[in-house]
């Protein structure tokens, strides 16, 4: 499969949004700093709803590029992930087939949302790594468990599940029409694994499928994501990921305690997009107008018009689309609001 790369354009005097999100996964200067936020939906809403509260949620705060949620799709629906749980089961997972209703339903998904859009804007599908969804089937207790008594059988579970996510995510792209993927890697907080059993265990599967997406997609969002570790008073061991091969870099800032030029440079200069805390209590939930589109100016001012983007450390609780509005336009963006 060859990397897809559909309508880039060298900066004119005025960006389209798809030019200059391309620009910024490019390394390259921009007319404005682009800006991105999402939300987790409801996973029992019907498809048709979910693809229209994508397409509302990017019309009404005018951000420049659209993340798709996998919500309704966490976890793994194989039969050796089921209850009652046994390590050894997880020797004989099977491979999910072509049609199975997890594969089909997502690209579904994608393709209504990025159909509506007609290339637009950049459009990225949020994904976890194979262990992340092994656990988001069973819980942290359970994943836990059968990693300290057969690590083994779970590196097996997660090779097999690499394999199986590396297909829907070529579906996605070539049937769905995303352009990339936001790849959330978890599970690595201070508390959890030692930096060789991270190395031993979890990394395999997770280069399996970055080396295989770094090859067909230019989008490729690595979100070293601080949602476990903020809940578990800690921080994450970034440096298991810091050779990760990506295209932009989406990091807990707040979280992880690394500013915009820090992550930049840590990870060897590529692109970063965040900025923003997300958790409950923080700025965009409580500030004023005033406050955030100042913090906006300041954000912009650190990163520059090259290589950064605007947006969250992860995804928006109790925040409307208003306060999201009110980021774009200090970064100078079309706030006109579309009714639907």
């Amino acid at each position: 499969m060859l990397i897809r790369s559909k309508g880039r354009k060298v900066m004119s005097e005025q960006m389209t949004k798809r030019e200059r999100v391309q620009a910024v996964f490019h390394n390259e200067e921009v007319d404005r700093v682009p800006a991105c936020f999402w939300w987790h939906f409801p996973a029992d809403l019907p498809e048709e709803e979910m693809a229209a509260r994508h397409l509302a949620f990017f019309r009404e705060t005018g951000e420049d590029m659209l993340k798709i949620s996998s919500d309704g799709f966490f976890g793994w629906p194989a039969e050796a992930l089921q209850a009652p749980y046994d390590v050894k089961k997880l020797y004989d997972i099977r491979h999910l087939p072509a049609d199975h209703p997890y594969i089909r339903k997502q690209v579904e998904r994608a393709k209504a949302i990025t159909g509506a859009l007609d290339e637009e804007a950049v459009t990225i599908y949020t994904t976890f790594n194979p262990l992340s969804l092994l656990r988001l089937q069973v819980g942290w207790d359970q994943m836990m468990s059968w990693m300290r008594e057969d690590p083994a059988a779970v590196m097996h579970a997660c090779d097999v599940i690499a394999d199986d996510h590396t297909a829907l995510m070529d579906a996605l792209l070539e049937e769905g029409g995303v352009d990339g993927f936001l790849y959330s890697v978890q599970n690595a907080e201070l508390t959890r694994f030692t930096a060789d059993e991270y190395r031993a265990w979890v990394r395999p599967a997770e280069l399996k499928e970055l080396d295989h997406l770094h090859k067909v997609s230019e989008y490729v969002v690595l979100h070293c994501c601080g949602w476990d570790a903020d809940e578990a008073g800690t921080t994450d061991r970034m440096e298991n990921w810091r050779d990760y091969p990506a295209n932009l870099i989406s990091w807990a800032s707040y979280v992880d305690d690394m500013t915009i030029p820090q992550i930049r440079e840590f990870f060897h200069g590529l692109p970063a997009w965040g900025g923003f805390d997300n958790r409950l209590g923080c700025l965009l939930q409580t500030g004023t107008r005033q406050e955030i589109q100042a913090e906006t100016q300041r954000l912009m001012e650190i990163g520059g018009k090259k290589g950064y983007m605007l947006g969250p450390d992860c995804s928006l609780q109790n925040i409307g689309t208003e306060r999201v509005r009110w980021v774009i336009e200090a970064a100078g963006g079309n706030n006109r609001k579309i009714h639907y």
